[in-house]
């Protein structure tokens, strides 16, 4: 199998995509933090060129990674499995949030009130303690 074969083509195509993105664009955020650190000491070409490097490097790597048969395995499996997955629907999910939100508050207003309740204890207590 060559370099740029592709492992068990059509199989695990979106786990592998996103993957390979996701890789990317983590990438390219460092890169962006590179030519930032490199700016007041290197000119434009090591500046630029340098991060470029890493970028295509890793562009390359990901794609190693992605079509490796053990890596490619996995995402196939991955996302095979996450076919299977039973999702929920957009009614369940806003009804969900809607009771975490009010809960959230419920929890925010009773512990307020125990705090409260503590400031007032403490504060009769260091006056008898006077």
């Amino acid at each position: 199998m060559g370099f740029f074969d592709i492992y068990k083509k059509g199989q695990g195509r979106y786990a592998r995509i996103v993957t390979f993105v996701a890789g990317t664009v983590l990438g390219i955020g460092g890169a962006i933090v590179l030519s930032n650190k490199l700016a007041p000491y290197a000119p434009p070409v090591v500046q630029y060129g340098v991060p470029s490097l890493f970028v295509a490097a890793l562009g390359l790597l990901l794609f190693w990674v992605v079509n490796r048969p053990k890596s490619a395995d996995f995402l196939i499996a991955t996302e095979g499995e996450m076919k299977k997955v039973s999702w929920s629907s957009r009614k369940e999910i806003v009804g969900s949030t809607k009771v975490v939100i009010v809960a959230t508050f419920m929890m925010a207003a009773l512990l307020a009130t125990v705090d409260a309740g503590f400031a007032v204890l403490f504060r009769v207590i260091g006056v008898m303690g006077s």
